[in-house]
């Protein structure tokens, strides 16, 4: 059976993938599956990206060297991957640095894997977007060479920055790439914020927001919103990191001099 046709609309796919179009076209043995897997491998027309996981090489290419998209592998590395954190930013084109580590968030347990010189590693769902059947909270779906690729939004990926910076990178890293977004939709954010009932979280958000009121077009009722949510007590905005802080005191944040002063700008 020639699978031109597959390879033509699955850039990347999983053996189940391969299943059901086989199956759709009367095919449902499994050793014939496992055949055209090993006449294609042999071929140069699939490599294989990790177990159950294959990627499509087009005529012509070398399957040493081609370069397969990193977002289409881990957007097939679960059935409910979403590309999140750092990754996300540099999807949306919003990274100030290209990282080699790709990270997806999934509810299944996966091994991180390696291929082409890219580190795929797995983060849990958040705990309250589980608790609340809400997984795919500010999620957005693009199709690309045949493949569906989830990733967070906008809105999402800004909260989950500043929830979870140790998934996103230096506090430079962080402060820099959510500068470059020109537009959130902030009632969304509340949204999420309350969704995550994390007060440091919440306060993060608004005194990062409350920094960038006319970039962002921030209101004062947005502001009120998080204020709401904040802890009654000072916490840190980095916990690791309790030297050098100020007290932001309209947020119940202390926060670290060098992001205060924007310490990285004065680096020639």
């Amino acid at each position: 059976m020639n699978l031109s046709t597959f390879f033509a609309t699955h850039a990347v796919f999983t053996v189940e993938d391969l299943r059901r179009y086989l199956a759709e076209r009367g095919s449902t043995n499994q050793n014939t599956r496992k055949s055209l897997l090993a006449y294609y491998r042999s071929k140069g027309r699939v490599i294989s990206v990790r177990r159950g996981v294959y990627a499509t090489i087009p005529l012509g290419h070398d399957p040493e060297t081609y370069l397969v998209d990193p977002y289409l592998v881990a957007a097939k590395l679960a059935d409910d991957s979403v590309l999140a954190y750092h990754t996300a930013l540099e999807y949306h084109g919003k990274a100030h640095s290209a990282y080699r580590r790709v990270m997806y968030t999934s509810q299944t347990r996966t091994q991180a894997t390696q291929f082409r010189g890219h580190e795929y590693v797995r983060v849990p769902v958040p705990h309250a977007l589980q608790e609340a059947n809400q997984p795919m909270f500010g999620v957005e779906s693009h199709h690309q060479d045949g493949v569906e690729v989830r990733v967070a939004g906008y809105e999402r990926t800004f909260v989950d920055a500043l929830d979870r910076p140790d998934l996103t990178g230096s506090w430079e890293e962080i402060w820099r790439s959510l500068e470059s977004v020109e537009f959130l939709n902030l009632d969304q954010v509340i949204r999420y914020v309350k969704l995550l009932g994390n007060s440091t979280t919440a306060a993060k958000v608004g005194f990062f927001l409350d920094l960038h009121r006319e970039s962002l077009l921030v209101e004062d009722d947005t502001l009120k919103s998080l204020r709401s949510l904040i802890p009654n007590q000072p916490h840190y905005l980095i916990r690791s990191s309790r030297s050098g802080c100020k007290l932001v005191t309209g947020w119940n944040l202390l926060v670290p001099e060098e992001i205060l002063n924007h310490s990285w700008d004065e680096v020639l």
